[in-house]
Parts: C-alpha cells; structure tokens; sequence
C-alpha cells in the first residue's frame, strides 16, 4: 500500500512536468527575452510553499550568471519593496494567482515600471491579468489524496523555472568557465578550475632517468620522487619512454639481472602525455581510460615539462 501510493505521487507529479512541455510557446519565449534584457536584477516573490519555489529558481538563476533575489511579499509591503529599482524583473509564482499579498504589492510594481513575470495555475487570475508575461503551470490535481496540499502544483512550478534558467542561460552563452567564476568553492568549482600545470610536478620533483641508463639507477629514481614512475629521455633530452612499477614486474620476469639492463631494454615507449591547460579533470577521465596512475607533460621540442598523479589530483579534491 504504501508504495503503491508512493508510486502514484511520482506519476501524478511526473505527469504534470510533462503536460508542461505543449505549453510552450511564445509566452516563454517572451518571457526569456524580458529576461535575457533586464537591465537590473531579477526579483522572484511567493508565498508559502510558493515562496520557497521562488527562492530556489532565484538560487538557479544566480548560480547561472543571472543576478537574482528572493522578495517576501509580506515583507515587501512593510519597507522591503526599497530593493526593486526601475529596470529590473519581477518573476511571482502564485498557484491560485490571487495570493493576496503578492497582490498588495502589485501597485508598488507598476509605479516603478518593472515587468512582471507570472508563473500561476490560473490563466484567467487577477496576477494572470496584471502581467506582461503569463507561464501556465496548472496541473490536473495535487498528488495528497485531499487535493489540497501543494505538491504536483510546486513540482511544476520548479520544473517551469529550471525551464526558463536554463534557456535564459544558453542565450546568454554561459560557459563551463562562467560556472566556475561563481562557484569557486568545493569540489565542483576545482573541477571546473584547477587545470594541469596547477598540479603536476616539474623541475626537481620530476622522475627523470637516461635510456642508457642501468635499471638499478632507475629504481633508485622511482623510489627517491615516489610516484611509482620514472620518465626517460633520449640523448638530446627528449622524451623516450616511461618506466613504471608494473615495467619493473615485467623485467623481472624477462631479465634474470635486470638491474644491470640498460633502461632502454626495459621502458614503455610512447608514453601518456597531456598538454598542462587541460582540466586536471580530463587528466583523471585519460587515466580511468588507459588504466594508468601518471599523465607526462612535454614542451613543444619533446621534452619533459612536468608530470602529474592521480594522487595529486586526488588530494587536491578535483575529483
């Protein structure tokens, strides 16, 4: 019974995003373009359960390189209207379209000469009819087996919003790079930040060895940096190959005195590399894909620049 009934809510509210989509039309599209052209902020305003759809789609809009706030309409009548200026957008979310204190602060709204944006349940409601632009989120019923509770209302409302967010932000061009200028703290924003030369390692912290070389100086080369890895060069300095833990396993078994083989005998030619501005993100999907710990970084003649680890990546909290 009661996942019957859970299962129920899901359909009643997935149907009503879904009865959304043939509603679009030039209601919408107006709608994004007095957004896409607001000189000023986007002001959202709701009350109730409303409210807290209007604070979340001002949160989405912010995040995506639209200046947006939440206005309590109870609050805007008693000093906060103060915040709204000429130029800027209002978008109120009403499900009966006659929420009395959003209503109250209409008057102030048109004296200031704001556009007005409505996302309501009903066309034909006082807020419908004293807005520039009119988004239909109506729904057949709430998903609460008293029809009363705002549920499948709320749902569509969310859904229209994050509609309108995302348009208004592919128009403005906003990029993976944008996103990160404003979302500069945790892992999301390091994601989108940190890049490969923030990470790898160059100068003396690189493993370097010469391919003729013995292997018992490579080793000692792996284990002195720690990274279970030595890059190789030729000799004009020139990156030649890699020896890496899993080489030394093969040696082994190849080579009966492996620590006398020259290094050359025992490398992987053609090594990894990565240029150092790529995301250190890519670095780690390159790694997961070839099976790897460490990504080489070469200058444009071939030689060795940096190397960067996963377990740097790793610590640095990219992924």
């Amino acid at each position: 019974m009661i996942l019957e009934r859970a299962r129920q809510v899901l359909q009643i509210e997935a149907d009503a995003v879904a009865a959304l989509i043939p509603r679009l039309g030039e209601e919408f599209t107006r709608a994004v373009e007095i957004l896409y052209e607001c000189q000023g902020r986007v002001v959202l305003t709701g009350m109730g359960k409303s409210g807290f759809i209007a604070k979340k789609i001002a949160a989405t809009l912010t995040s995506t390189g639209t200046p947006a706030f939440y206005l309590h309409p109870a609050e805007g009548v008693h000093g906060d209207l103060g915040m709204i200026v000429r130029g800027d957008v209002v978008i109120a979310v009403s499900n009966s379209g006659n929420t009395t204190e959003i209503m109250e602060i209409l008057p102030a709204l048109k004296r200031f000469g704001v556009k007005l944006i409505a996302l309501v349940g009903s066309a034909r409601s006082a807020l419908a009819k004293e807005s520039d632009v009119v988004l239909d989120v109506s729904v057949d019923e709430e998903a609460c087996s008293l029809n009363l509770t705002p549920t499948a209302s709320t749902t569509a409302a969310l859904a229209m919003g994050d509609a309108v967010a995302v348009a208004l932000f592919e128009k403005r061009g906003f990029k993976a790079e944008d996103f990160a200028n404003i979302h500069p703290g945790g892992r999301l924003g390091r994601r989108l930040i940190v890049r490969v030369r923030d990470l790898m390692r160059a100068g003396s912290e690189m493993p370097i060895v010469s391919e003729v070389m013995l292997m018992r100086d490579a080793i000692l080369e792996i284990s002195s940096k720690r990274l279970g890895m030595t890059m190789v060069v030729d000799g004009e300095g020139r990156l030649a190959g890699i020896v890496t833990d899993g080489d030394l396993r093969r040696g082994l078994e190849k080579h009966s005195n492996l620590l006398e083989q020259q290094v050359k005998d025992c490398m992987t030619q053609s090594p990894k590399i990565i240029d150092e501005d790529e995301l250190a993100a890519r670095a780690v999907q390159v790694m997961e894909h070839c099976k790897i710990t460490s990504l080489l970084i070469v200058d444009p003649a071939g030689r060795p620049d940096g190397v960067i680890h996963l377990h740097d990546i790793l610590q640095a909290g990219v992924v």
